[in-house]
């Protein structure tokens, strides 16, 4: 696929995907949630991409739904393709990536655009970040995560108080308040994003994932449960390349080579 609302681009063994509508606050469009499907499902295919940094350009992370898609959405006759099914199947997508994401809040983000960074593992923004829900300001309704997961990441109250007012907060608040798990200058955005993402892409693919797998399981299971779900996937792992690899180059002193396998 050629890409026109996003840019792809592996740098070394991190994926980075930019939403690329800088004119329009990278605003959702069809378009663009058919181009990220896409990028997702090459990163996801592809052993080389081990890490995924989502980003956008100009001044905003993004901005949610185009309004003026939203409507064509609603207006949508029966067969093509439906906006808001499709942006159910790509934060899906991005939320089960099996691989460590980082989103590098550059800007803006509202609405859909929390919506999307949500589906993040990690989230760094830069200093000059604002971030809110937005929805109630047009009478719009959440439909990818506002209300359902939003309580789940900052608790019920402060969710409440971002989707009823509407309003926008700092990034030093939203770390404050366990949204972002970093905040830096502007300038050091991409810098401080990609040390952490080649961190991240030294380690074992088949402990992260599966560390990924049972955390995000976890959630939603009796602990009695989730540790006995913990302790099947640790057996499992001992019959592993990466866990054999990993002591032999602990014993030995070297760094190990891990194969994901």
């Amino acid at each position: 696929m050629t890409y026109q609302t996003i840019i792809h681009e592996q740098r070394e063994s991190v994926a980075w995907i930019t939403l690329n509508r800088p004119a329009e606050l990278n605003s959702v469009n069809l378009r663009m949630l058919q181009e990220l499907s896409a990028a997702l499902t090459e990163v996801a295919a592809d052993a080389s991409q081990k890490v995924l940094v989502l980003t956008g350009a100009g001044r905003a992370f993004c901005a949610g739904a185009d309004l003026k898609a939203l409507r064509g959405a609603i207006d949508a006759a029966p067969g093509e393709p439906n906006f808001s099914d499709l942006t159910l199947s790509t934060l899906s997508q991005l939320r089960n990536m099996p691989k460590p994401v980082i989103g590098a809040m550059n800007g803006l983000t509202v609405a859909g655009g929390l919506e999307l960074a949500m589906c993040c593992d990690f989230l760094v923004g830069a200093a000059s970040a604002k971030i809110g829900d937005g929805h109630a300001n047009y009478g719009v309704f959440p439909g990818g995560g506002g209300a359902a997961v939003l309580p789940r990441r900052i608790g019920l109250p402060r969710a409440k108080q971002l989707l009823f007012t509407g309003d926008l907060m700092s990034a030093a608040q939203m770390q404050a308040w366990g949204l972002l798990n970093e905040v830096v200058a502007d300038s050091e955005l991409q810098p401080a994003v990609a040390a952490l993402a080649a961190r991240m892409a030294g380690k074992s693919p088949l402990v992260l994932r599966r560390m990924k797998t049972i955390a995000e399981r976890a959630l939603d299971q009796p602990l009695d449960l989730a540790l006995r779900d913990e302790l099947l996937e640790c057996l499992q792992h001992t019959r592993s390349h990466d866990f054999s690899e990993g002591l032999a180059a602990y014993g030995e002193k070297r760094a190990p080579a891990f194969r994901g396998v």
